[in-house]
């Protein structure tokens, strides 16, 4: 029996975040094998984060530039660590590699973090995103440095997996897609979603916290809202999302239509009993958790380039409109709303792409694979990534005397 060492950003909240989802299925995948998994993290505890303890996963909090976890990782000698986040791994690969340099090192993206940055960056001051700025960014060199020193990466978009290999020239084998996953959407799901007549309103949902989803909000405030609700006055956009803070519930406006939710209990349900979901991204990276949701629960989508990337196929219909102005985004949403026979085609395109994209049965199997695979010929596999034991060799020694002296100063 394997056991398995996640150290976390966060603590897993698959009800607020796509970054929750995606570490619940591992978590999942994991327990289905029955190893054993411990689950560390440096954050506080949250209202909303998943209990671990009841699934039978030991969990402790561990701190950041403290040698304890270096007595925590000896003690626990696990198979496989999963550093969650490029950051995590920087904080404690070197303690991992150091006392436990035969565990299998993984990284879980979640999303490529330095594209996300990088387009926010370009966004703000108007320009557009090349992947010059990605190259000049230290943000970049952090991460990607962070990807070859562990010895499997997870990508969770093809697109980001596509960059990866094709741009930066990484290995593929240093590289597994492991997107989101889902159980088949059957016949009889699918008659269980409410009616295109049973559903009202438009609906949009995020954490709050994450940067492109509060984007989203004020941009569907200031700008594309009015102009939906001027051709469709009946209608209401709900915004759902974890921990809206103040200067968010200050945006509810009944007369407007325009009503701040907060946290769903169940996001599923809110999703299912709306008639569209609208996701103006514009800028982000990875897969867009809400939209890929929205497909679960029958809900047609309008969207950007950058929200339907990694989830759209060469050869797939987007369940909805991808529109990039505010008065198309407003146009699709109008049309997608009040045409019935347009919404069903684009609830059928969202079945589609979940049942040929997004496989539980077809992802989970690899994944295990490679990991078994990675395990017996770990020694073999470290002598083809010279670049990663380069950058291991020299973290160990300037990333080590930086914590320990973080660690003096401390005391």
């Amino acid at each position: 029996m394997n056991h398995i060492f996640i150290i976390g950003f966060v603590w897993p909240e698959p009800n607020s975040s796509a970054a929750g989802i995606r570490m619940l299925q591992l978590i999942h995948l994991f327990l289905s094998k029955n190893w054993k998994i411990t689950f560390a993290s440096p954050a506080t505890h949250t209202q909303h984060m998943l209990d671990l303890d009841a699934l039978g996963i030991t969990t402790c909090t561990i701190e950041i530039n403290n040698p304890s976890f270096d007595h925590l990782i000896k003690k626990l000698q696990p198979d496989v660590v999963v550093f969650d986040r490029f950051m995590i791994e920087e904080q404690f690969g070197w303690r991992v590699a150091k006392h436990c340099p035969n565990t299998l090192r993984i990284l879980n993206t979640e999303d490529l973090h330095s594209l996300r940055k990088t387009r926010q960056e370009c966004f703000k001051k108007n320009k557009k995103h090349t992947f010059t700025y990605l190259f000049a960014s230290d943000y970049t060199k952090r991460e990607i440095a962070s990807i070859y020193r562990c010895d499997l990466s997870l990508l969770i978009s093809d697109f980001e997996m596509k960059i990866l290999k094709s741009t930066f020239k990484i290995e593929e084998q240093l590289l597994h897609y492991f997107p989101l996953l889902s159980d088949p959407i059957t016949s009889a799901i699918k008659n269980h979603w409410p009616s295109f007549e049973e559903r009202e309103h438009f609906i949009t949902i995020g954490n709050f916290r994450h940067d492109p989803n509060w984007n989203a909000i004020l941009y569907l405030k200031q700008t594309i809202w009015p102009l939906i609700r001027k051709e469709v006055p009946q209608a209401e956009l709900h915004i759902y999302g974890a921990y809206p803070p103040p200067k968010a519930t200050q945006l509810d406006h009944k007369n407007e239509g325009f009503l701040i939710k907060g946290w769903a209990k169940d996001a599923r349900e809110v999703v299912k009993k709306s008639r569209v979901c609208l996701a103006p991204l514009r800028f982000g990276a990875g897969i867009k958790g809400k939209l890929v949701e929205a497909m679960l629960c029958g809900t047609p989508s309008i969207t950007t380039t950058i929200g339907a990337e990694g989830i759209l196929g060469e050869d797939s219909d987007w369940s909805g409109f991808i529109a990039n102005t505010p008065e198309k985004i407003a146009k699709a949403a109008i049309a997608l709303y009040s045409n019935k026979n347009m919404w069903h085609q684009s609830q059928q395109n969202g079945i589609e792409i979940i049942n040929t994209r997004f496989q539980k049965n077809k992802h989970e199997p690899i994944l295990i694979t490679k990991i078994e695979e990675l395990l017996s010929n770990l020694t073999k596999h470290r002598s083809q990534n010279f670049i990663g034991s380069m950058l291991q060799f020299h973290t160990l020694r300037s990333t080590e005397f930086m914590s320990r002296w973080i660690e003096e100063k401390h005391k």
